[in-house]
């Protein structure tokens, strides 16, 4: 058995018999899911279906009324310095005159917070991702000048900047370009090769070309398996008939079928 089968097997999320409401409100009920070394998870559902709360228990930032997470083995607080989040809405200040450079270090204050004084290394690890994200010739430019993907670039290279090992993304490529979509999945897919990665997003005929795994949401857990996509999936996810249609997509999102 190879290196690659062997992390396939380690599990660094474990979710059990979690459930969630908002004021009594549920948006979660017993979800049960394992998350393994090296995956690379789609995470699918309606909107309000409890795709992002799911994530946000993952990190710690929310706490769920019912049942036990273990994140890298210890409790998703203990384990954050261990794991980025690049959320749908990076928040930012549109007037604020923070440039690419100065996100990108923002990634390098985990462990000292604010009037820490950035290393050498701080900046080079800076430096060596926004190079990575393809953004190091616009480092001196306002966050603000910059289009929707480029921003995301520059986000997840904030991200990357904490060197998790597992890194979630929360809709990476709402509101950009088919090319710039496609181009940011492209970098996701290598990062895989060396980092977990989950991502919630609604890009379903997208990221059936790149994810290992597929995990269905909408209030419980309706499907987790291995990148498959089906119609029946997804009917059960969206509690309507879904029609799949192939249009530069993967034959593996359908059932069997004869032409």
């Amino acid at each position: 058995m190879n290196k690659k089968e062997n992390n396939s097997q380690v599990p660094v999320v474990s979710v059990a018999n979690v459930s969630f409401a908002y004021d009594h409100l549920s948006v979660l009920e017993d979800i049960n899911l394992t998350i393994h070394k090296g995956d690379f998870l789609g995470i699918i559902g309606p909107n309000g279906g409890g795709k992002t709360t799911l994530v946000k228990i993952i990190l710690g930032l929310l706490k769920p009324q019912k049942g036990t997470i273990n994140v890298l083995g210890t409790s998703p607080k203990n384990a954050r310095s261990q794991v980025a989040y690049v959320p749908q809405h990076a928040p930012e200040d549109r007037e604020f005159p923070i440039t690419v450079w100065e996100v990108a270090l923002q990634g390098r204050l985990q462990s000292s917070g604010w009037g820490y004084r950035y290393t050498r290394e701080d900046r080079q690890r800076a430096a060596d991702e926004l190079q990575r994200v393809e953004m190091w010739e616009f480092r001196k430019r306002p966050i603000s000048a910059l289009s929707g993907g480029q921003r995301q670039r520059v986000f997840l290279a904030r991200a990357l900047c904490r060197d998790p090992e597992i890194l979630f993304l929360d809709e990476p490529t709402v509101g950009i370009d088919s090319r710039a979509q496609e181009n940011i999945y492209d970098l996701l897919q290598k990062l895989n090769q060396h980092i977990t990665i989950v991502i919630i997003t609604h890009d379903i005929g997208v990221i059936s070309q790149y994810v290992r795994s597929v995990a269905c949401v909408n209030r419980i857990l309706i499907a987790h398996n291995e990148g498959l996509i089906t119609a029946e999936m997804l009917e059960k996810t969206y509690n309507c008939p879904v029609d799949l249609i192939a249009h530069g997509v993967p034959h593996r999102l359908f059932q069997p079928h004869s032409s």
